[in-house]
């Protein structure tokens, strides 16, 4: 895995106003924020598109987490496996054995969600490119063809922090270190 050496330059205002806004609603600047902040548009980009995701995507905050972590799973990201662990856990109670079965990639109990889980998986590892069949039977488990393109969303949000993280390697913070993740 690269490891970019970043230099250390001020911050700037796009990325300072996006860490005190962090700063004010979660109590800190996650790591990962503070790497991807030496790129302003990668810093904004993901936010806006983080927080669209949650305000528009047509999904429950746990089918968020389900999308979030399969995506995370599928692109071996182990900073936001824990931090979307930890998110799912405590924040928008997502039933356990439904983030493990995601962290193990198991079989999810919930048969909606399973579905959800696996065409968000397929769509990541097949780069958008799946069979109809795959698309049929998520909606045979009770989604929209509104949702397919939510998941698409998704995808988008999670794929900016997982390579930035694949690049730059921060520390998995404190509050997400119970739930830290490998492959």
């Amino acid at each position: 895995m690269a490891n970019l050496k970043l230099e250390i330059s001020p911050v700037s205002p796009i990325s300072q106003e996006i860490f005190n806004k962090t700063q004010k609603g979660l109590g800190f600047v996650p790591n990962m924020y503070v790497k991807m902040g030496n790129n302003a548009a990668l810093l904004d980009a993901y936010t806006y598109s983080y927080n669209s995701f949650r305000a528009n995507s047509g999904f429950t905050p746990v089918e968020q987490e389900v999308v979030f972590l399969s995506v995370a799973y599928e692109n071996n990201c182990e900073y936001c496996m824990a931090a979307h662990s930890f998110v799912g856990d405590v924040m928008t109670k997502v039933p356990t054995e439904v983030t493990n079965a995601i962290r193990d990639g198991k079989q999810i109990p919930d048969v909606k969600l399973a579905a959800l889980s696996k065409l968000t998986r397929s769509l990541t590892a097949n780069r958008g490119i799946v069979p109809q069949g795959e698309i049929d039977e998520f909606l045979a488990a009770g989604y929209s063809e509104t949702n397919v393109l939510g998941i698409i969303a998704g995808i988008g949000v999670k794929t900016l922090s997982n390579y930035s993280n694949h690049i730059t390697n921060p520390e998995v913070d404190v509050p997400f270190a119970g739930r830290s993740w490998k492959k």
